[in-house]
């Protein structure tokens, strides 16, 4: 899809979030925004023309703890529900996400709810998830 494209969908979803402006992507193709609790970013890859939206789960403060990240993508190997997303930990900014790419430009009734189940599933594992994967990663003291 074209960055025009991935612009107009980004824009129709917030639109139907409340976001009177419109807000979209910027001329390099970057975008977010907060959702209530949850945050939501997107991504135009102007090369291969897939967007990326990643929900996020969890900033973390320092590089995480050896095992986390596996930690969590062991419990969507388990099937835990991710709406959807891929469990994806970036390591610019050190933040765990639930992320689905499209790479062919979808309907925007189905991306508000493709996205709307990923936002709520990164509520989830940001919360009970989390807690889970802690439980077993790091050692009791």
């Amino acid at each position: 899809m074209t960055l025009e494209e991935a612009q107009r969908l980004v824009q129709s979803f917030m639109r139907a979030h409340g976001d009177t402006e419109g807000s979209g992507l910027n001329a390099k193709g970057f975008g977010g925004a907060a959702l209530g609790e949850s945050q939501v970013y997107f991504e135009h890859s102007a090369d291969s023309g897939a967007l990326k939206c990643s929900a996020l789960i969890y900033r973390f403060r320092d590089t995480p703890r050896p095992g986390v990240i596996d930690g969590f993508r062991d419990e969507e190997k388990r099937g835990t529900d991710t709406g959807g997303g891929k469990v994806d930990y970036e390591t610019e900014n050190k933040s765990l996400f639930l992320s689905r790419t499209y790479g062919v430009l979808p309907a925007e009734q189905q991306f508000k709810d493709d996205l709307d189940r990923l936002l709520e599933a990164s509520l989830t594992w940001g919360e009970e998830v989390f807690n889970r994967v802690a439980d077993r990663v790091v050692p009791a003291k």
